[in-house]
This record gives C-alpha cells, structure tokens and sequence, in this order.
C-alpha cells in the first residue's frame, strides 16, 4: 500500500479544502496511488478523502481505469524540467481533454468554484483530468516554473508537487532524500577503500 498523506482541514474550510495549492498536491497524491498496476479503489479513495472529498467516495474497477489514464497523461507536466515545457505539455492536456472554463456552486452546495470538466457530475477520469489541469497551470502562472517534479531517486517514480519557498527539492519525500545520501556516501566510501589498501 501506497503513503497516504495525512492532510486535515476543518469541515467549515472549504477554500482551503478546494485552494489551488492543496489541489495540486492532491493531484501528485492521486497520480502516485494510480501508479500501481491494479491499484486498490479503496487506497484510491483515501487519498480523495485525505483532501476534502465527502462519502460516498466509490470507485468502480472502471473510475480507477479512467483515472489510471489521466494519471498518465499529467505525469509529463511533473517530468518537464522548464517552464516553456510544462506549459506545453498543459496547452496540450487543455486543447484535447478539457471542456471551457466555467464557473460552478453544483446547484448551490458549494460556494462558486471553476471548473474545466464538461458537467458537474462528470466522471472521475475526466474530473481529475480537468480539475488537475486548472491548477497546474495556475501554478505555472503563478511561480514561472514547472509545477512539480519526479522523484530523482531510481528507486522511485513519485511525482511530487515543488512548489513553495526554500531550496529546489529533488526528491519527494526525505526517506528517498536520505536513501540516496546514504547510497552515495557508501559508494564514495568503497571508490576510496581500494587506494587506502594500496
């Protein structure tokens, strides 16, 4: 089984549940479930409840194969190493699998919110799709760099989102940060062992 991520919002908070940041996050969090060859409808919809979705989260074999594709198809946004290359990638993504922006409240339950998904109740795949688009590409507007990256561990193909103040992150998580130090710092060790024994 997958990390999932521990997110909390309170119940009230439902910008923050719904903030471009969080969705992008939520994006890379979906996209590393999907990544299993048959991954587990109920990893799946943890990691939706895990950042804001509301029971009944059911997911069908169907719902996780249309995600699996769009899962797939946003993976080359968090592999673009500039700008001009996830923007592209995202033109693409928008020209082909998203209907017009528009504004939604679902009949007035929730407060007024964009969507780029061609109805309101439009099926997962095509949700996660739409839904991931928009934010990605506001934070490509946002920062003028690529929203996110794959790890750069070998050992691990997890996107992650890179967004936010510090230095450039290159790993998704400090366990895969602190394996490849250990893993250089052994090969350093044994590339000097031959010349001491001389």
């Amino acid at each position: 089984m997958r990390y999932i991520p521990q997110v909390s919002f309170r119940s009230d908070d439902w910008s923050t549940r719904h903030s471009v940041l969080t969705t992008a996050r939520r994006t890379a969090a979906l996209i590393n479930a999907l990544a299993d060859d048959c991954p587990d409808p109920a990893d799946v919809a943890d990691v939706l409840r895990a950042y804001g979705e509301t029971d009944p989260v059911d997911l069908t074999t169907r719902d996780i194969a249309e995600m699996q594709a769009a899962a797939c198809l946003l993976r080359p946004v968090f592999a673009a190493e500039h700008a001009d290359d996830a923007a592209a990638a995202l033109n693409q993504l928008l020209t082909d699998h998203t209907g017009p922006l528009r504004l939604t409240s679902h009949s007035g339950s929730t407060p007024w919110h964009p969507h780029l998904d061609r109805e309101d109740n439009a099926p997962w795949g095509e949700w996660l799709l739409a839904s991931s688009c928009m934010a990605l590409t506001v934070l490509v507007w946002d920062r003028q760099r690529p929203p996110g990256r794959i790890c750069a561990s070998p050992t691990c193909q997890n996107v992650f989102i890179a967004q936010g103040s510090g230095p450039e992150r290159h790993y998704c998580s400090r366990r895969c940060a602190t394996r490849e130090r250990v893993a250089a710092h052994r090969r350093s060790r044994s590339a000097e062992q031959p010349s001491e024994a001389k």
